[in-house]
């Protein structure tokens, strides 16, 4: 599946021309060097690992040496190569998508980071996704985007679908998307397995968007089973 390998992945959306953060990839045993197309702060994660698995905010690095040193935490500590991509100072955007050939994409869902210390990036970190107790401090919370002009809830759908399409994904899965200030939106990550469980980010803006949980659940089942038939027939 294309959108697991990110690094491919990404290749595969410059050339369809949906905007991504700039990157590049720096393989275990090898130095991190700053291309010169890369301009700090840069953000360092892994290539291949899921769920924010080894994000923090020291993920963010503003000079060489703070890069190497997140480069080789990547390298020794996760066990993986690692990606570096351009920071994109916005806002964190996630959009739904079910379907096959024709594809429904659920309303802008955004992660808000209300109590957020200023001097801490707001992005999904490790703890942000996963430490109940941080994200009741810092007053993380998701819900329906309220963005700051007609059609930019559109444009963003409208590039979720492209992503999902030219990914040739499939059934069900979530795009990642930044907004930064001037209005530009930069397609993160295609998460082909988003998570699920009533209540998360997928499940409720499916259900904002009339679909309730359990019929949520038949329509990615369908999916797969129409996705089965056409490729056996």
């Amino acid at each position: 599946m294309l959108s697991r390998d990110k690094a491919l992945a990404k290749k595969v959306l410059t050339y369809d021309g949906i905007p991504i953060p700039a990157f590049a990839i720096v393989p275990v045993g090898r130095p991190a060097r700053r291309p010169s197309r890369l301009t700090y702060p840069l953000i360092v994660k892994s290539l291949t690992q899921d769920a924010s698995y080894g994000i923090s905010q020291a993920s963010v690095v503003t000079n060489d040496a703070k890069l190497a040193e997140r480069v080789a935490y990547v390298h020794d500590g996760l066990g993986t190569d690692a990606i570096v991509e351009q920071y994109i100072e916005g806002r964190e955007l996630y959009v739904g998508v079910i379907g096959n050939d024709r594809l429904r994409a659920f309303p802008v869902w955004e992660m808000k980071f209300t109590d957020m210390p200023r001097d801490l990036h707001r992005i999904a970190t490790e703890r942000v996704k996963w430490s109940g107790s941080y994200q009741q401090k810092h007053g993380i919370r998701c819900g329906r985007a309220r963005l700051p002009r007609r059609g930019v809830a559109e444009y963003l759908q409208h590039l979720a679908t492209r992503t999902f399409h030219s990914l040739q994904m499939n059934g069900y899965g979530r795009i990642d998307i930044r907004l930064d200030a001037d209005g530009q939106p930069w397609v993160l990550e295609a998460n082909a397995n988003p998570q699920l469980a009533y209540g998360e980010d997928f499940a409720e803006s499916a259900h904002h968007d009339g679909v309730p949980y359990e019929a949520l659940l038949q329509q990615i089942l369908d999916a797969g089973m129409q996705w089965q038939a056409d490729r056996a027939g």
